[in-house]
This record gives structure tokens, sequence and C-alpha cells, in this order.
């Protein structure tokens, strides 16, 4: 094999998912840059037992917090002659995970950069959703920070390709009632687990979809949401954050905000609580 980068997408769950070519690169690569190493080892024990013979590669930890200074140390591997593997925890480098760095590092370098795709969180989510693929948007996750997340939903109000995002299980909930508040009840569609033992796809609209995660989500977790008809929102977020914050300061409870503002507004009463809810707690001082 040639110094190459291999940019080698990995399964997102079911292990009989790593295609023969991925096995086979992820044992004959003298180097492989990884996001975990002990979870890439237990992959290429796996990718092994497929080609008898083959010998564990030498694994390197590449991850958010290193990949700028190792995107040098990827470059001069494969200068050197060296096949070289790149591989995040789940799925396709650079896609939500670490990559991008090193890929246009040794773009630059004039260096040979080949692709082995695989399995794809987001397009399976996308199919399985039931909703328009003819033209979709990748955003991936949202900012963490209330304030900014309300801000980006405000952007993507108009956006009229259906939306395809990821979320951890712990914050889910609270964002799909933010999409519900900025973007109304559009059909929306929650992937979990995706070919795991457990997965899951509860398709209903935005604000059903909110109350369905109240009660917990576990697992990784895709979002997959109807894009709008280009007209931006009747209310908008910032906006209705800011109706809501003057009726709490009358001494209204958040279920009497909801009702009082349930017509004014046209947003779910779930969603106009929830949002009342948090404002109240004062779990958004930034928004």
């Amino acid at each position: 094999m040639s110094g190459r980068l291999y940019v080698i997408a990995t399964p997102i769950g079911n292990l009989e998912d790593l295609s023969l070519r991925a096995a086979r690169l992820l044992c004959e690569a003298a180097v492989i840059y990884a996001e975990d190493t002990r979870r890439t080892r237990v992959l290429i024990q796996h990718a092994m037992t497929l080609r008898p013979g083959a010998s564990m590669p030498r694994l390197v930890a590449l991850f958010d917090g290193n990949e700028a200074a190792s995107a040098q140390r990827v470059v001069a591997d494969v200068a050197a002659g060296l096949a070289v593997g790149l591989v995040s925890d789940a799925g396709t480098p650079s896609i939500s995970d670490p990559g991008q760095r090193v890929v246009r590092a040794v773009a630059e370098a004039g260096l040979r950069v080949e692709i082995i795709p695989g399995p794809s969180a987001a397009i399976a989510a996308v199919v399985a959703s039931g909703l328009p693929s003819e033209r979709f948007l990748f955003v991936g996750f949202l900012p963490r920070d209330h304030g900014a997340r309300q801000q980006e939903l405000a952007l993507l109000a108009a956006q009229t390709a259906t939306m395809i995002f990821y979320e951890a299980p712990d914050r889910v909930a609270q964002t799909v009632a933010d999409m519900a508040a900025a973007w109304g009840d559009r059909a929306a569609c929650l992937s979990r687990e995706i070919s795991k033992l457990h997965e899951e796809h509860v398709r209903l609209p935005l604000s059903a979809l909110a109350a369905h995660c109240d009660a917990g989500v576990r697992g990784e977790c895709v979002i997959v949401v109807q894009g709008g008809d280009g007209a931006a929102t009747s209310v908008a977020p910032v906006e209705l954050q800011a109706q809501i914050r003057a009726l709490l300061a009358q001494g209204l409870g958040p279920k009497d905000v909801a009702a009082r503002l349930l017509i004014t507004t046209g947003q779910p009463r779930r969603v106009l609580y929830q949002l009342a809810l948090s404002l109240a707690r004062g779990d958004h001082p930034n928004s």
C-alpha cells in the first residue's frame, strides 16, 4: 500500500455494517489515528477475524483537543510512504467528529486522500423519517447555550429543505421544544440507537415529540424536521421569550402563561409551558 490517508467510516452500532474494504484497510494500515484507541482496538480485532493472519496496526489518539497539533504528524507519516488510517468512534470522520483539519492538511500537502464510505446516522434517519429526502440540510449539533440556539433556530426558520440534527439524549426534550416554539408544529422524527438492538423511530409533530421526549430518551439521537414554506415564523423566539418573561414578572405561573399566549402566538400549549417553565427556573440567563 502506497503512502496515502484513508478516511475510514466505521459502524454506528452494528459491527456487521463494517464493509469488507474497511476491514481490509483497518488491518493493512501501518498506523491508524483514532478518536478512541481502546474502542478502535476492539473494532480492529473484529476486522482481524475477517482477515486471518493480520496484525494489529499502531494506534495513535487523535481527538478534538489535539487534532490541530496532530495533523502535521499525519502529513509526515503519509509523506514517508505509510498507509495511514483515520477513524472516529462511529460513522465518518469530520462529520460532527474530528478529521476535517487532518484531511485539509494532507490535501494541502499534495498527498492523496482516499475515502472509504460507510454507515451514516444522518442518511439513515432522513430515510426512516419518511420526510422529503430529495433536498436536505445536515445541521449537526445546535449550540448548547440557549440564546445561541434560539438565534440559530431563527436563522433556519425559512429553510425549506428537510433538516437533520444530532443531539445528546439529555438535551433532546428541550431542543425539540425550542424547535416547536421557533417553527410551529412541523412534522418531525426522532431516530435513536440506529442499527442497534433498541433502534427506534418516533414520527410525530414537534409539540407531540417534545412531550414524548419529556419521559426521557436514551442512546444516540438524530432529529429530522420538515422544512418550512420559506416564510418567517409568526412569532420570533426572542420576541416570544420577552412575552413570557413579562407575564412571569406579573406573577403568572408557567401554566397560566401558556394559556394566555396560546391564542395570540399560535404556538402549541406544551411548547409554551416548557419555555415558561425553563425561564421561570432561570435556566437560560444568556437568552
